[in-house]
């Protein structure tokens, strides 16, 4: 039986909001006479599911149901504001497959959740100014120079942007101490190229910090009101504002982290985002995408141009240049304008200073340090926070690890016992179980420990931490040593007159695929805060002997980012690693991982499975320790690159058979992981 035929369109597509693979699809709804205005697509709805009212969104109105029995109606619209348009859900749909998860999942991680309050004061603020908003407002001026006129390619690609083409580029920044010219005002002048083209503009950057200095950027370039910010610690009711502000066409433009690549902006002209190679640009929670991806299928179903900017380069996006997926975008830069760049420790100063030469902090980096001193700030970059976040038994050299979990022992302070840093539990006194010596040594020295050595060693001298848990955003230009952990620099007016890049050597001998590149990247970062070879800024690297011909250090010193992309592309196509090929991650109870195992490909690989026909290859199983420090069983599948679709729709398959059989435990599936999976 169908419903009243009252309703010209009575049945509805609705995606129930339940996580499981196997319900993984659009439902058919009767949609009731009273609710046939406001039931549209892309609006919030509570429905019967499985004996619960459960929350979900309309995708589609149709005039005839799939199903031959009755339907069930729709119990209730939430509120009438299409939150999930049409275009959103392609989006969330194309991520669900390029991850083998869930539409529902990334829905979670797309729209914000509602809030109430935020409906009825933009409505009230859109009524009082005649409903016209800030959509009507003149375009905004384009004249005068900009940061992309020292790029050969720069005017062309903001002429490509107004005149509403799709350009493809992956832009290598030029570091620079000028606001007028740093990569802020380049992603604003993207943003206005893009409105004068009558478009809208996504800008992503990896945290609120960077958030603020776009902010800063679009604000001086188009004026106030013509663009939000979208971040998640804007509070619940500012970040559903702002979120409506785009859906409603109210203002076009948008800067935020990750989350706001799914901004439901009208007539998208531009996706673009910062860093590429920042962890934070990878969601945390299920499907785990990664903003690049979720761009760059945007990009592919809209047409929008699409800019990755970054003072380096990642693989992936290197793997992009060469198959002319986008074009690269850098400037041609004297020696000047760039910092000097010196390793210290190298075999003359070793043979001046002696054992000195190689310290934490070696003669040559305090000699640059205290000249610096004389004319402005001097930044400090050291890899770890705490104070001594690493150490070994000073007898037989085994590294210190708590007697109760096994987990890494630190010193959290000057006096005071080590303790594990997993579970927090004192080792008072240490006994090593190798050779039951009670005595430590550092094996890497943190932050705090770091600003206690350069007090003493630069009296007089004001010493500033900004870290993770305490950041600070800019310093003046006044003498001050700044000691910060990677991703926490200030901003210096007038850029650093030196920067110490301390203990290089823990962040290349990391035990994970992406060391070097993370390294050069965190290390470009802070060097291009520092002011110009022309103005005496010199960037010091500390902890690795010049004797050392490692890549990495030689892209640093003469600051070739792409030449290292390059080469690091071609060794891993060499070795069939990642992003040449396609690669996922299952992770979870041993049992768990060898059952989805077998239903993806079959037992070992013998076929029988979800992956029929694609050549899944099995790295593993090996013991993991993941986040929450607790082993568990990983194994990684890699197909070729080609096959990376059917192979993530077996993934996907595989899990929906264990959904529907409520097999026990639980796997987590990462395609394409990084970090410590790899």
């Amino acid at each position: 039986m169908m419903p009243t035929t009252e309703v010209t369109r009575p049945v509805a597509l609705v995606a129930v909001d339940i996580g499981l693979a196997h319900l993984d699809r659009p439902f058919e709804y009767a949609v009731p006479a009273e609710l046939d205005l406001v039931a549209q697509p892309g609006v919030r709805v509570k429905v019967r599911f499985a004996g619960k009212d459960v929350s979900g969104f309309v995708l589609d109105r149709t005039a005839q149901a799939e199903h031959l029995g009755k339907l069930t109606a729709i119990r209730k619209v939430v509120s009438p504001e299409p939150v999930l348009t049409p275009p959103l859900a392609r989006l969330c749909r194309a991520v669900a497959d390029r991850y083998a998860g869930t539409f529902s999942d990334v829905v979670r991680l797309a729209v914000p959740a509602r809030h109430a309050g935020a409906e009825k004061a933009l409505d009230a603020r859109a009524a009082e100014a005649g409903q016209a908003g800030e959509a009507q407002a003149t375009q905004p001026a384009g004249e005068g120079p900009t940061a992309w006129d020292r790029y050969p390619a720069g005017p062309a690609f903001l002429r490509r942007l107004a005149a509403g083409e799709g350009p493809a580029a992956s832009w290598l920044a030029a570091p620079t101490t000028d606001p007028q010219q740093d990569w802020p005002a380049a992603f604003a002048a993207a943003a206005r190229a893009t409105l004068q083209g009558g478009r809208s503009a996504v800008l992503i950057v990896p945290d609120h910090r960077d958030v603020d200095r776009v902010d800063a950027a679009l604000t001086e370039l188009l004026g106030a009101g013509r663009h939000v910010r979208l971040t998640a610690d804007q509070g619940p009711q500012a970040r559903y504002t702002a979120y409506l502000k785009l859906l409603r066409g109210h203002v076009r433009c948008v800067v935020g982290t990750r989350a706001a690549a799914f901004a439901p902006v009208v007539d998208l002209g531009l996706v673009a985002w910062w860093d590429d190679g920042d962890d934070l640009l990878t969601d945390l929670r299920a499907p785990y995408p990664q903003v690049r991806e979720v761009l760059r299928l945007r990009a592919e179903q809209t047409g929008a141009a699409l800019l990755s900017g970054g003072f380096t380069r990642s693989v992936v996006m290197q793997q992009w240049v060469a198959h002319g997926a986008v074009v690269s975008v850098q400037a041609v830069t004297r020696r000047g304008e760039l910092p000097a760049v010196v390793v210290a420790g190298g075999e003359r100063e070793v043979e001046r200073s002696g054992a000195a030469a190689r310290a934490h902090l070696p003669t040559e980096a305090w000699r640059f340090a205290h000249e610096a001193l004389t004319r402005g700030p001097v930044l400090v970059q050291v890899p770890f926070r705490g104070y001594l976040p690493s150490l070994r038994c000073e007898m037989c050299r085994d590294p210190a690890r708590c007697s109760r979990c096994h987990g890494p022992l630190a010193l959290p302070g000057p006096g005071r016992p080590a303790q594990c840093r997993w579970c927090g539990v004192a080792a008072d006194p240490f006994d090593c179980p190798n050779c039951h010596s009670h005595r430590l040594r550092a094996v890497v020295i943190g932050a705090t420990r770091t600003a206690e050595e350069l007090g003493r060693a630069f009296p007089g001298v004001p010493v500033l931490r900004s870290s993770a848990t305490d950041v600070i955003d800019r310093v003046g230009e006044g003498p001050a040593l700044v000691i910060a952990t990677p991703g926490a620099e200030p901003v210096a007016d007038g850029g650093y007159c030196a920067t110490l890049l301390l203990d290089g050597w823990a962040l290349i001998d990391r035990p994970v695929l992406s060391a070097g590149q993370e390294a050069l990247r965190r290390w470009c970062t802070a060097a291009a805060l520092t002011r110009s070879r022309d103005d005496h800024g010199v960037v010091v690297l500390c902890g690795i002997p010049d004797a050392d011909p490692l890549p990495v250090v030689q892209a640093l010193v003469r600051w070739a980012p792409a030449w290292l992309a390059e080469r690091e592309l071609t060794e891993r196509a060499e070795l069939a690693l990642p992003p040449t090929v396609w690669m996922a991650g299952l992770t979870g109870d041993a049992a768990a991982v060898a059952a989805l195992d077998e239903l993806v490909g079959g037992a070992g690989g013998a076929g029988g499975g979800a992956a029929d026909g694609v050549g899944v290859e099995r790295i593993g199983p090996l013991v993991h320790i993941g986040r929450d420090r607790e082993p568990r069983e990983r194994l990684l599948l890699r197909v070729p690159l080609s096959q990376g679709p059917q192979a993530a729709a077996a993934l996907h398959a595989a899990r929906a058979v264990r959904s529907a059989r409520k097999d026990p435990g639980s796997v987590s599936v990462h395609v394409d992981p990084a970090g410590d999976l790899l």
